[in-house]
């Protein structure tokens, strides 16, 4: 009798329907697109921003006029109702645009430059809320953090190649802003050509993970084959030296090598809002020209009521900030084009002020952190007679110990702080107390060229 043949059981493999995902891009591409259109009609701006980044076919779908246009129109007629500023210029514009005689996505950035423009709208009035100690915007943080404002840094080397940076970090004090870049990314020091810094205005959208749409603002283009010949060795610790650039650009480089550690910029408030949001791309914004103020009752006096507020910081936190007022220049102590105007006077010991922490700047990037001594920021507003403000600075500053005659007031080690550019100068000199463990700002006096007074005012000092 023949052995039976065993029987191997045959496994058939699990039919997979063929039928595409209903859900997935795929079956959503071999759809009309009408009907995709009529889908995509039901969503708001930022789903519908959100789905343009799925791919090519989505792109054009999602930026459809018609599709933007309703949202356009439905967004501001609610605010028309609520009687909004800025509906009374907008709606009777719109009612003229005709959706077939635009480009596409014509719509969609219309729409979102509207809402920054009633945006702005909202927060001037804001802007118009002066200090009476700084004569600034005392609002300035607030606007830009509402506005959605940060900056951007682009970096171009010289063999052309170009890359922009997110910010890393931000710390706004009283009257500035300090702004810090650093990276692996970055170029070799000697291998930059040019730096910008964007102020870059965000749209409002809620869509996790995708860059929101915004607008570019020029507010520096450096040409750092020029700034490194005159470039200053600002000063430095075990890992990094610092470069001062130009006021309110400094450079940390790696020691004993070119690689950069962190760029800084230091932003003064003033017209800072204006700056990083209504310039172009390519072009800064350019503050409107104003009538000259009347300076003087009696110009053979000189010039007086000027008000100065001074703040110094390090990257972290405020060392000092005073203001003094009626600061005052007679035309007989006007010197080498220096009007000078006197704040703290070393012989007068009740105005001597002491401050609040250390003169030291802290840096850190990525895993690295230290800090460079005799090194801080001064931020600088001077107001004329009519508490406009006249003189802007925010710039980094290194202080340097200087020999000074025998004092009977003072026995610690006496230091100067001395800031000059084009326009002015700045003296402060500091002793160190140290039974107190403290600086002590024994005098401070502010130098305005004439040549800026002059153009101010339209006079001939």
């Amino acid at each position: 009798m023949a052995a039976r043949k065993a029987i191997t059981p045959t496994v058939r493999p699990v039919r997979t329907s063929k039928r595409a995902d209903k859900s997935s891009p795929a079956f959503m591409e071999r759809m009309p697109s009408e009907i995709l259109i009529k889908i995509l009609s039901y969503l708001d701006a930022s789903a519908l921003f959100s789905i343009s980044h799925i791919n090519k076919l989505f792109y054009q779908l999602a930026n459809d006029n018609s599709l933007w246009k309703k949202i356009h129109i439905a967004e501001f007629n609610k605010k028309k109702k609520s009687k909004h500023e800025c509906m009374d210029e907008v709606l009777p514009k719109m009612a003229t645009v005709e959706v077939r005689d635009q480009a596409v996505g014509y719509w969609k950035w219309l729409h979102f430059k509207t809402v920054a423009a009633c945006d702005m709208n909202k927060w001037k009035r804001h802007l118009g809320l002066i200090s009476r100690h700084t004569g600034l915007p005392s609002q300035t943080e607030r606007v830009l953090r509402n506005l959605h404002v940060t900056w951007e840094l682009t970096v171009s080397d010289k063999s052309g190649h170009e890359a922009t940076f997110e910010l890393r970090r931000s710390q706004f004090f009283e009257t500035s802003v300090t702004l810090c870049w650093s990276g692996g990314c970055l170029p070799d020091y000697q291998q930059i050509s040019t730096l910008q810094v964007h102020g870059v205005r965000r749209i409002a959208l809620n869509c996790p993970g995708l860059k929101k749409p915004g607008w570019r603002s020029l507010m520096a283009k450096l040409d750092m084959e020029t700034l490194t010949k005159n470039a200053q060795g600002f000063g430095q610790d075990r890992l990094v030296e610092l470069k001062l650039l130009q006021p309110g650009v400094i450079v940390g480089v790696w020691k004993d090598q070119r690689c950069i550690a962190f760029l800084m910029f230091t932003l003064h408030f003033h017209r800072l809002v204006e700056k990083s949001v209504q310039g172009s791309s390519d072009r800064p914004y350019v503050e409107s020209m104003v009538n000259p103020p009347f300076d003087d009752i009696d110009p053979e006096y000189g010039l007086h009521g000027y008000q100065l507020h001074i703040v110094l910081h390090d990257t972290a936190f405020e060392i000092m900030s005073e203001s003094f007022s009626q600061l005052f220049c007679r035309r007989t102590q006007i010197c080498d084009g220096l009007i000078q105007l006197t704040a703290i006077n070393r012989t007068s010991l009740s105005q001597h002020t002491p401050l609040s922490g250390s003169i030291i700047l802290p840096w850190k990037c990525e895993a690295l952190q230290g800090a460079v001594e005799n090194c801080c920021i001064m931020s600088l507003t001077l107001l004329d007679e009519s508490k406009k403000p006249f003189w802007c600075v925010s710039s980094p500053v290194s202080m340097k110990p200087v020999k000074m005659p025998t004092s009977y007031d003072y026995d610690g080690e006496h230091f100067l702080i001395h800031y000059q550019d084009s326009d002015g100068q700045v003296k402060m000199n500091l002793v160190w107390m140290k039974e107190q463990m403290q600086f002590l700002l024994i005098s401070l006096v502010v130098y305005v060229t004439t040549c800026k007074v002059n153009k101010h005012f339209s006079r001939d000092y």
